[in-house]
């Protein structure tokens, strides 16, 4: 669990493999059901086009169908990402399945805040530029040309900020419960990711204590 900025999958996804335990993401099993044939297509598909969140009796539907399916085939653990989001779902998914650890990978709070934050198009020119240094002709020359434009368009753009400050406040409330609620049953490993992607890997399958024979070779498949 954690931010999307946290690279869950990509981190969870090795892990698997050094388990060798498949990762299941529940937003590819929900996808899977987004064909015609499917019996699911209708339900999936409207509550997406209206915005809404597909409800949990499908989301543990095809959940409890993919993890019937790995013991039928002798799978003997698993690594689950995208699920749970709420209290609720965490001990729905607690009558289903038996959680041994959940791993909380945690950005540097300003680094989360920033990425969420700090880019904005200009609506002049299109170019993506970076609101937190408005002025930089490097990242948006428009600006270097209009005083008038650069104040309209660094107010629109803290407007933004401000909405998507608002959502990430909303997104760390949902993850505190989660957090709490695998607290409390000492299921929880928090994990700060706060090197580049080579260094947060190794650290990563030292908290865990892995130490597979194919740690070194995948960690150098990350960008460091």
């Amino acid at each position: 669990m954690g931010s999307a900025r946290a690279q869950k999958r990509e981190y969870a996804t090795r892990v698997a493999q050094l388990l060798d335990v498949p990762y299941i993401s529940m937003g590819t099993l929900v996808r899977q059901e987004l064909q015609p044939h499917s019996s699911l297509y209708t339900k999936i598909a409207s509550a997406l086009n209206e915005g809404n969140l597909v409800t949990e009796d499908i989301i543990f539907g095809l959940l409890s169908k993919r993890l019937e399916e790995g013991y039928d085939r002798g799978e003997t653990g698993f690594i689950l990402g995208g699920i749970p989001r709420t209290r609720i779902q965490a001990e729905i998914l607690d009558e289903i399945a038996d959680i041994d650890l959940v791993v909380n990978l945690k950005p540097a709070e300003d680094c989360l805040v920033k990425n969420h934050t700090g880019n904005d198009i200009c609506a002049r020119c299109g170019k993506i530029y970076d609101i937190f240094n408005p002025q930089s002709t490097r990242l948006n020359p428009c600006l270097a040309t209009s005083t008038s434009h650069s104040k309209l368009n660094t107010s629109a753009a803290f407007d933004m900020d401000k909405s998507r400050l608002e959502k990430l406040q909303m997104y760390s409330e949902q993850n505190k419960q989660l957090e709490d609620y695998y607290r409390q049953q000492k299921k929880l490993l928090d994990f700060h990711v706060t090197g580049a992607p080579g260094e947060t890997w190794r650290g990563l399958l030292a908290a865990l204590h892995l130490q597979p024979i194919h740690a070194a070779r995948l960690s150098q498949k990350l960008t460091v």
